[in-house]
């Protein structure tokens, strides 16, 4: 399956990282092991950082990570006030709370090989917040097709690049990754308001066309600017992307992406 029109790869040698986090259903799940890890997926940490240019690539990642989770856990509180019940809001807090722990992971991480958590999230920061202003949710529904719709792609993406990884660092990002029982929580919702208006569903199906749109429009200009990332990605640093298993990734992306659409009763 390839992209629609309106969601095709960007520009500059298909060079694409999607922003923030949060993984609700695993749908891209391929880890390593799978299918016998070679050259720097085979390597602990020590031995693959040694490679400068990897080792500037995975802090990266790492900083991008670390934003999009303290992201999350600022929008997810930020969405709990337009619950429309105490036990919605209490369940949006307690995934807040989940994403923060993720990004304590990941500041940890930085620290531990001797980086500054707060340096590597800086360049991310600006696309980042970009992509929340400028879709952010009118209501508690879109609030919730963004979570779930949204932040799978960005897991998706991760959980591909991670089986690249060096092991130590493919154990953290899938750890972090982890379902914080966003997923279920918000298909059961729209699904129960799509039924009982059905005139929902349009809007909510043109909504997230506009996400996947926005996320890889502000994923270019991030990536664009970071040589060491945008590099491992379509190759150049070993078990990197070539550009071929780039348009295959984004292809089971996009085929993902069509599947949460049809869970949550929604034309792709």
């Amino acid at each position: 399956m390839t992209p629609p029109a309106d969601q095709a790869l960007p520009p500059c040698a298909e060079r694409a990282i999607v922003p923030f986090m949060e993984t609700p259903d695993h749908a891209t799940d391929t880890p390593a092991e799978a299918s016998g890890a070679t050259g720097i997926a085979a390597q602990d940490w020590a031995t693959a950082a040694a490679d400068p240019q990897y080792r500037a690539a995975v802090v990266d990642l790492l900083g991008a990570l670390a934003y999009g989770e303290l992201a999350a856990f600022e929008r997810l509180a930020e969405d709990a006030k337009l619950a429309p019940t105490l036990g919605d809001k209490a369940e949006l807090a307690k995934m807040a709370a989940a994403e923060f722990h993720h990004f304590e992971q990941l500041s940890r991480r930085l620290t531990a090989v001797d980086e500054d958590p707060t340096a590597a999230m800086e360049p991310f920061a600006k696309a980042l917040d970009d992509f929340h202003r400028q879709t952010a949710p009118s209501d508690w529904l879109e609030g919730l097709v963004k979570a779930y719709v949204g932040d799978s792609i960005a897991s998706d993406f991760y959980r591909e690049v991670a089986a690249r990884l060096d092991t130590d660092t493919r154990s953290l990002v899938l750890a972090v990754l982890d379902d914080t029982g966003h997923g279920n929580f918000a298909v059961e919702k729209v699904r129960a308001a799509i039924e009982a208006d059905p005139r929902l569903g349009g809007r909510l199906a043109l909504w997230a066309r506009r996400l996947m749109g926005e996320a890889l429009s502000q994923a270019q200009r991030v990536v664009a600017d970071r040589d060491a990332l945008s590099t491992m990605l379509v190759g150049g640093v070993a078990d990197g992307f070539d550009l071929a298993e780039v348009g295959r990734m984004f292809s089971r992306i996009t085929e993902a992406h069509t599947k949460r659409m049809a869970a949550l009763g929604l034309a792709a």
